[in-house]
C-alpha cells in the first residue's frame, strides 16, 4: 500500500488546492462563495493531479527516464513496485473517477448549454493533457511543453474557471492571480526538471532545463518566481483598499529561501524544496485570500 500512496505524490496536491482556493477566495470576496461548486472543485482538482502523477510514473518509465541514474526518489513502476499491468488499470480507474468528479461539478453548477459544453470539452482536455505529459508516441513533457501545460492547467484553469463556476462571471484582472498559481507551481516542476536534467537528457526528455541548461535554468525559476510574486502584486494595486490586501508579501522570505537552494545546493539535495515550494504556494494564496477578504 506504502507504495501507491509513493505513486500519488502527496507533497504536489497543495498545488491543486492553491489553485482552487485562490478561485474560492476570490469569489468569496466578491459575495458569491458556493461551498458545495468549492468542495467539488478542489475534489476534481486533486484528482486531476493525482492522476498526472500515476501517468507520469507509468510513462517516465516505459521511455527511460526513469532510470537508476536519475537523482529524486525511486518511482513506483521503475522500481518494480507496481508493475505496468497495474499502473495502467490504475491510470484508466483515476482518469474516469476524475471524469465523474469533473461532470458531477459541471451539474451542479448553474451554466448554460453551451457554458456547459466548454467546460466538459476543458475537462476532457485537462485530462487528456494529464496523461499525454509523459505518454503516448510523441509525450509533450518530452519535447519542453510541460510548462506551459501546468501553467494553464493548474494556474489559469484552476483559478478562473473555479471562479467562474462559482460566480457566473469573468473579470480580465483575475489572469494575475491565476498567472501567480500558475507561475509558481510551474517552479515546482522546474526543481523536479533541473534535478533529473542529467538523467531527462540521456533518455531524450528535453525538458526546459535541458534545452536552456542548468545555469540558464537557476534564472528561469528566478523569473518564474519575481513574476509570480509580482503579479500578485499587480492584482492588488488594481483592486486596492486596503493595506491588508498586500499580506501574501509575508511568503517572500520562503520564495527567496526557495531560489538560493535552487542556486546553491547540489541537485541531488533539491528534491524536498518541491514540497517546500508546494507548501510555500498553498501559504501564499492563503495569505492572498485573507488580505482580499
Amino acid at each position: 500500500m506504502n507504495h501507491w500512496v509513493s505513486a500519488v505524490r502527496a507533497r504536489t496536491l497543495p498545488l491543486a488546492v492553491a489553485s482552487i482556493g485562490m478561485g474560492g477566495f476570490l469569489a468569496a470576496a466578491a459575495g458569491q462563495f458556493n461551498f458545495q461548486v468549492f468542495v467539488m472543485c478542489l475534489l476534481t482538482t486533486m484528482a486531476l493531479q493525482i492522476l498526472s502523477n500515476l501517468a507520469n510514473d507509468y510513462g517516465d518509465s516505459v521511455h527511460g527516464a526513469d532510470n537508476s541514474a536519475r537523482k529524486g526518489p525511486s518511482r513506483a513502476v521503475q522500481s518494480g513496485l507496481i508493475s505496468h499491468k497495474k499502473m495502467k488499470l490504475a491510470i484508466g480507474v483515476t482518469a474516469v473517477i476524475t471524469l465523474i468528479l469533473g461532470i458531477s461539478l459541471l451539474m451542479m453548477s448553474q451554466l448554460s448549454t453551451l457554458e456547459l459544453y466548454v467546460f466538459l470539452a476543458l475537462g476532457v482536455l485537462a485530462i487528456t493533457a494529464a496523461i499525454l505529459y509523459t505518454n503516448g508516441f510523441i509525450p509533450y513533457g518530452y519535447i519542453g511543453l510541460g510548462d506551459i501545460s501546468v501553467f494553464i492547467f493548474f494556474g489559469m484553469l484552476g483559478v478562473i474557471g473555479s471562479n467562474y463556476l462559482m460566480t457566473g462571471s469573468f473579470s480580465w484582472d483575475l489572469i494575475l492571480p491565476g498567472a501567480s498559481c500558475g507561475l509558481f507551481t510551474v517552479a515546482v516542476l522546474n526543481i523536479n526538471n533541473i534535478r533529473d536534467i542529467d538523467s531527462d537528457k540521456v533518455a531524450g526528455k528535453y525538458s526546459i532545463p535541458v534545452r536552456l541548461g542548468y545555469e540558464k535554468s537557476i534564472y528561469y525559476h528566478y523569473f518564474l518566481l519575481i513574476i509570480g510574486l509580482l503579479c500578485a502584486v499587480a492584482y492588488v494595486t488594481i483592486n486596492y483598499r486596503t493595506p491588508l490586501q498586500f499580506l501574501f508579501l509575508l511568503a517572500t522570505p520562503l520564495l527567496i529561501v526557495n531560489a538560493q537552494a535552487v542556486k546553491n545546493k547540489l541537485r541531488v539535495e533539491l528534491d524536498p524544496y518541491l514540497k517546500q515550494m508546494s507548501l510555500t504556494t498553498l501559504l501564499f494564496v492563503f495569505l492572498f485570500g485573507i488580505g482580499q477578504l
